[in-house]
């Protein structure tokens, strides 16, 4: 699922699986942050794509939460 997100004063687009999409939306309300917020926080630490930082970002607090 492709989303187009404002990180960073542009737009660009961030394609991931349904189920990403609904943790992170999850994450937010939880931190009380926007998911624009979270994918700007990551865009900014990453090394790699960006689809795949979100994706460990979500498997990380998933793990952190356990």
């Amino acid at each position: 699922m492709k989303r187009s997100i404002r990180i960073a004063h542009h737009n660009t687009s961030v394609s991931l699986e349904a189920e990403f999409w609904a943790e992170l939306k999850v994450i937010a309300a939880r931190d009380g942050v926007s998911i624009n917020d979270i994918v700007a926080s990551v865009d900014a630490g990453r090394d790699g794509n960006l689809s795949s930082a979100l994706r460990l970002y979500v498997l990380k607090r998933l793990k952190d939460k356990s």
